[in-house]
């Protein structure tokens, strides 16, 4: 089911994600991205301009379930939003972040994180 602003177009291979693929999505999630969710569930996101566009398309292919939202174009700014939620976030994003060391890369985001966790009794 697509969502309103969701791009159609989806990665068809999910490549594994050793240790190049985790990297540069633990540094996209420590610089871009939020933790949160909308009080019901909960989400982790990134918002970029959409010249990144083929770094949106790495995420969807290396998180399955993950979501691509956009483009959009507001007040000027031309951004996708990529973005994990429900069982695709329960099953393969936050196993993967709880295995990371988090907190030796960044304790902001790591603060972040917990907060959703518990926010939205995540394990």
């Amino acid at each position: 089911m697509l969502h309103n602003g969701e791009t159609t177009t989806r990665a068809t291979a999910v490549p594994s994600v050793g240790d190049f693929t985790t990297g540069v999505l633990l540094g996209l999630l420590v610089g871009e991205g939020h933790f949160g969710g909308d009080g019901k569930q909960p989400h982790v996101s990134i918002r970029m301009h959409s010249r990144h566009e083929q770094v949106f398309r790495f995420l969807v292919g290396t998180i399955p379930g993950s979501r691509l939202y956009g483009p959009y174009n507001h007040g000027g700014r031309h951004y996708f939003q990529w973005m994990v939620r429900g069982e695709p976030l329960r099953k393969h994003l936050v196993p993967l972040l709880n295995s990371l060391p988090l907190a030796e890369i960044d304790q902001y985001a790591l603060e972040r994180y917990e907060k959703m966790k518990k926010d939205y009794g995540l394990d």
